[in-house]
């Protein structure tokens, strides 16, 4: 394996949760699935240890103390360094945290989400959560599904070849003009700095509050060595502002209108 004999000098994350067959122990959080999930891994990946165990999405079929215990128990082992979960409710993660206090038990740590430039919504429930409660973001999508590539641009259709040509009807939604809107933005920003519009957009992400790390999923050594050229520098201020304002819209109730207002930015102060 690649990680023979350097294993400490790795970091190893893998997930559980999601369908893998028809059986009643083939998906979901619930005892049986973590112990049976993280042993098979563990065989999988040639190691004693995971250092980074996330459930793939909530399952409201498993009381969140059998979930929390379990994960305590492989963690006690030695099974598991951190626990951290992806694409949770924002209550639901508080609620796990307030038990994984009341008992003791392993707390998330890190929460793996979508957010982007052409998907904000992270900001709105899920970043205060993060800043106050200490849970790092681990960013997936982070170039928007592909389309913050710098690709697609107003008068250029998706090119031939893209994933979005199968996969657009599963990606998060986002309107055209707000889309090109972000693409203006990032463009201008590209031309300033010399760098590449995904290098861009990547570095505003690692800028934000909470935000630990990006997962990106580059198809070739090219790709990787690009998306690797977003570390390493920082945008200005001014061009952060305007990536800010290219890219915000108005999030839902009740985190709008009322967060804009003097005195509840008072009480509430805008992490963004």
């Amino acid at each position: 394996m690649a990680i023979n004999r350097r294993r400490d000098q790795v970091l190893i994350s893998t997930k559980l949760g999601l369908p893998t067959g028809d059986g009643p122990n083939d998906w979901g959080v619930s005892r049986d699935r973590l112990i049976g999930g993280v042993e098979a891994a563990l065989r999988r990946l040639g190691t004693d240890y995971i250092d980074l165990l996330q459930l793939h999405a909530f399952d409201a079929s498993t009381p969140v103390e059998e979930l929390l215990a379990t994960l305590d128990q492989l963690v006690r082992a030695g099974k598991l360094r951190h626990v951290g979960v992806s694409n949770y409710p924002g209550w639901q993660l508080m609620k796990a945290l307030a038990v994984a206090d009341r008992h003791g038990w392993p707390r998330f740590v890190a929460h793996q989400v979508y957010y982007s430039l052409i998907g904000r919504a992270y900001e709105a429930d899920l970043m205060p959560l993060a800043a106050d409660q200490g849970v790092g973001a681990l960013v997936w999508g982070p170039l928007g599904w592909g389309r913050l590539t710098g690709k697609i641009r107003r008068s250029s259709p998706i090119p031939e070849g893209s994933r979005l040509h199968q996969t657009a009807a599963f990606a998060p939604p986002v309107e055209e003009e707000h889309l090109y809107r972000v693409v203006d933005a990032l463009n201008e920003i590209a031309a300033e700095t010399g760098k590449t519009v995904p290098q861009v957009a990547l570095n505003w992400l690692l800028q934000r509050p909470t935000v630990s790390s990006v997962i990106i999923g580059a198809r070739n050594e090219e790709q990787l060595r690009q998306n690797l050229g977003a570390v390493g520098w920082s945008l200005t201020a001014d061009q952060v502002a305007r990536l800010d304002r290219a890219s915000y819209q108005m999030p839902a109730y009740p985190h709008a209108p009322y967060h804009q207002q003097a005195g509840f930015a008072r009480l509430n102060p805008p992490l963004v």
